[in-house]
């Protein structure tokens, strides 16, 4: 289950647009949320997909002249996978160990 957040500009049609790039494709939309956000409008898409119909959205959802921006769940994803940097070590264990 991916969590996809979609800037645009709230023309007539522009959500509409949005919506059908998913029905299309035949995908379940479990959860779908629309809201002002600031000057462009924010609407948010749950959806089970795999990495070629991300690939597809992102394409078409961004063909769309009025969409700003076009983010999702899997781009953070990346972030976490990689290395971490080390823990911190506490200054009493590092006493303790000098003595």
């Amino acid at each position: 289950m991916q969590v996809f957040h979609i800037r645009y500009r709230n023309t007539q049609g522009t959500l509409m647009r949005i919506l059908n790039a998913v029905s299309r494709r035949a995908l379940d939309m479990p959860s779908v949320q629309a809201a002002p956000s600031g000057r462009e409008h924010l609407v948010t898409l749950m959806l089970e997909v795999n990495s070629k119909q991300v690939g597809q959205l992102y394409r078409e959802w961004y063909a769309i002249a009025d969409v700003i921006h076009v983010g999702s769940s899997s781009a953070h994803a990346a972030e976490w996978a990689g290395p971490h940097p080390v823990a911190g070590v506490c200054i009493e264990s590092r006493a303790a160990a000098r003595a």
